[in-house]
C-alpha cells in the first residue's frame, strides 16, 4: 500500500529500509519524545523488530514516511480495541534533517484521511509530551483540537511529564 501526499510518500515498511531507518531513528531527540517502545541507542536489531511489527498490522496500521523512496520517519494509527475500536491513537517521527519542512503534517493529513476514510474510524486522538511544541503544532495544523492537559501523567528517562491530549472526529472534517 502507498499512499501519496504532497511532500512525502507513506508505504509500507520493507526490509531494505533498515538502515535508513537506524540512521534517522538513532536521535536522542527523537526518543525522548517517544514511547520507551522507541529505545535509545536505536541499534539494527531494534530496526528489524520494528520492520517486523509494522508489517504485521497486529496493532495497527503503520507506514515509514518516505522522500525520494528513502524511509525518513514513521507514521502510524494504533486502532483501539473493544468499545474504543472506532477510534486511534497516531503517532510518528521524522529524521532531524528533515523537521520544519512541513513533512510531518503533510503525512499526518494523509494518515487521517486514510484513517476516517478506508478505515473507518470516528476519531484520532495524539498525546504528545506538554512540551513538545512542534508535534503540537503539526496536530493543530491538521485540525485537531486540545481536549485538555494530563498532568504527571507518563515518565521518560526518570522524568514525569504532563502530556497534551489532541483529537479529531470525523465530523470536525464536515
Amino acid at each position: 500500500m502507498m499512499i501519496k501526499c504532497d511532500k512525502c510518500v507513506l508505504r509500507k515498511w520493507e526490509k531494505s529500509d533498515l538502515e535508513s531507518l537506524v540512521k534517522h531513528a538513532n536521535n536522542y531527540k527523537i526518543a525522548r519524545n517517544m514511547r520507551d517502545l522507541f529505545p535509545h541507542p536505536y541499534t539494527l536489531n531494534d530496526g528489524q523488530v520494528w520492520i517486523k511489527i509494522a508489517n504485521s498490522n497486529e496493532f495497527g496500521h503503520y507506514f515509514a514516511i518516505t522522500i525520494n523512496d528513502e524511509a525518513v520517519g514513521s507514521i502510524g494509527l494504533t486502532i483501539g480495541t473493544d468499545i474504543e475500536r472506532i477510534s486511534a491513537e497516531v503517532g510518528y517521527w521524522l529524521g532531524e534533517e528533515y523537521w520544519g519542512k512541513g513533512i510531518t503534517s503533510s503525512a499526518l493529513k494523509c494518515l487521517t484521511d486514510y484513517g476516517f476514510n478506508d478505515l473507518g474510524l470516528e476519531r484520532i486522538f495524539s498525546v504528545p509530551l506538554e512540551e513538545n511544541i512542534a508535534s503540537r503544532r503539526v496536530l493543530e495544523k491538521n485540525g485537531f483540537k486540545l481536549e485538555g492537559i494530563m498532568r504527571n501523567s507518563v515518565i521518560k528517562f526518570d522524568k514525569i511529564h504532563n502530556q497534551a491530549l489532541y483529537s479529531i472526529i470525523r465530523h470536525d472534517l464536515v
